[in-house]
């Protein structure tokens, strides 16, 4: 049995054959099990030195909301080039110097930057995805069922609308076809006042109860988006305009040790650059928060950052579930016990990085550098919401294996090489190499710039374009 030792103060190493976790001495019953430094959770039994540490043996830490204190400021940790990360250093805006990194994307005409210049369907209500679907099919562009957009109510459907919102002003489309029925909570007149004022070259609007034949329109329609979406050729244009999404979904017991500490340095480099990075799974920061909550840039950002943590428990208490539970079958068979240990490698996808804003679910970035996003854990909610946000592509890590994909470009990192090996079709790269004592930080940057540049992820080459939104309302 070969083990690694994360942290020094660690009481636990990972058996690199199967990612579980054994004892590196006795531990009595009610101690706390240290993994990457910190408890995640306690024993609820001796356990002796050798011994696998799990859920037979292992139970978590956490309870109910917590007390934070503001105080500790964050000026250490240096990104690529030596640049350091102190308050304001990742908040300046992107700009075209000289010298800076590049590559090859669409200029939009309200100055937002795409690497992709797709013709996208958006729909006001999921009665006429299936009319969506046929369109893409003889057209080309591409559609994102989803089941809402009437029958909703107050701020259930106002979330419904602001992410579709987010979805239409995304500058990876390079044209944008709201569809929509007619009679729905959402219908054209009400959404058209969620987006405002549009480019109606870019943006047009079917409401398919209005025509004679929904379909013969509606690829008239989209012809001269895609004529428009034409007109867009690449060109130069800084990295620091890149707005990438952080998640990892069907997590095991290496996703901490390679794939999300990679995607962490790999963000920090990004933010070096002028980027913005953003990272979201509220419910997988839950016993890793006070980590981020050191690295917040003003005591007004971690005062979002607790309101953030505490809102999402609220959440949960409000419909009389723990708060603490780790859920899936998934990540337990990968190892993974406890929710603060899931939360202890899912937190590494941010790297060092200072944290400058938080930002409400369905909200857009617009500050440079790490941002955290509210929302929750679940693949598709979770992408949809990154996508919503202005993300241009999204670095998804698996230790599982998922084909699931967003409607922007989503990077499948494999935790491991077995999974990267059997999952070809899924996953675009293999973090596994990094326990063979690889340093895969550069590989990772450089493809990602190629994947800016056009060049397809698994999820575009296959067809892995979906949506989910998030409901926390009432349906009449």
């Amino acid at each position: 049995m070969s083990l690694l030792t994360i942290h020094p103060n660690d009481n636990v190493a990972v058996d690199l054959d199967n990612g579980h976790k054994v004892a590196l001495k006795d531990i009595h019953e009610g101690e706390n099990v240290i993994k990457y430094g910190f408890p995640i959770g306690h024993a609820t039994e001796n356990i002796k030195s050798g011994e696998r540490v799990h859920t037979e043996n292992l139970k978590t830490n956490l309870g109910e909301k917590l007390t934070y204190k503001w105080g500790r400021s964050f000026c250490h940790g240096h990104g690529e080039g030596g640049r350091s990360f102190c308050h304001g250093d990742a908040t300046q805006e992107p700009g075209y110097h000289e010298n800076e990194a590049t590559f090859m994307g669409y200029v939009r005409e309200n100055g937002e930057i795409g690497i992709r210049n797709d013709v996208w369907i958006v729909n006001t209500v999921g009665c006429v995805n299936k009319i969506a679907e046929k369109l893409a099919k003889i057209t080309g562009a591409f559609s994102f069922p989803h089941p809402y957009g009437c029958s909703q109510l107050g701020d259930d459907q106002a979330v419904t609308q602001k992410i579709l919102k987010g979805l239409v002003e995304h500058p990876n489309a390079g044209a944008v076809l709201v569809l929509g029925l007619g009679c729905e909570n959402n219908n054209l007149k009400a959404f058209k006042e969620v987006l405002g004022q549009v480019n109606e070259n870019r943006v047009k609007f079917l409401n398919v109860q209005d025509e004679d034949d929904e379909i013969e329109e509606g690829v008239r329609i989209i012809e001269e988006l895609k004529a428009y979406a034409d007109t867009f050729k690449r060109q130069p244009v800084p990295v620091s305009s890149l707005k990438i999404g952080l998640k990892c979904g069907g997590s095991d017991g290496f996703s901490g040790i390679t794939a999300n500490p990679l995607i962490g340095r790999v963000s920090d480099l990004f933010i070096s650059k002028g980027a913005s990075t953003v990272l979201t799974e509220v419910p997988e920061m839950f016993g890793a928060e006070t980590i981020l909550m050191d690295r917040c840039i003003s005591k007004d950002i971690f005062d979002k950052t607790v309101d953030l943590i505490n809102d999402f428990k609220d959440y949960y208490t409000r419909h009389n579930q723990v708060i603490y539970e780790n859920p899936s079958p998934g990540n337990k068979a990968g190892g993974i016990t406890t929710l603060e240990e899931k939360s202890l490698g899912c937190t590494q996808k941010g790297g060092s990085a200072p944290v400058v804003d938080v930002l409400d679910y369905g909200d857009r970035v617009i500050k440079n550098g790490l941002n955290l996003l509210n929302g929750p854990g679940n693949d598709m909610v979770a992408v949809t919401n990154l996508t919503a946000a202005g993300c241009h592509m999204i670095l998804f890590s698996t230790g599982r294996g998922t084909p699931l994909g967003a409607p922007v470009p989503t990077v499948k990192i494999a935790t491991n090489s077995a999974l990267a090996s059997k999952k070809k079709e899924w996953i675009d790269f293999n973090a596994g190499l990094i326990l063979e004592g690889l340093d895969l930080t550069a590989d990772l940057f450089t493809y990602l710039l190629e994947v800016a540049e056009g060049k397809e992820t698994k999820n575009e080459q296959y067809g892995y374009r979906e949506i989910a939104i998030f409901k926390d309302g009432v349906t009449l």
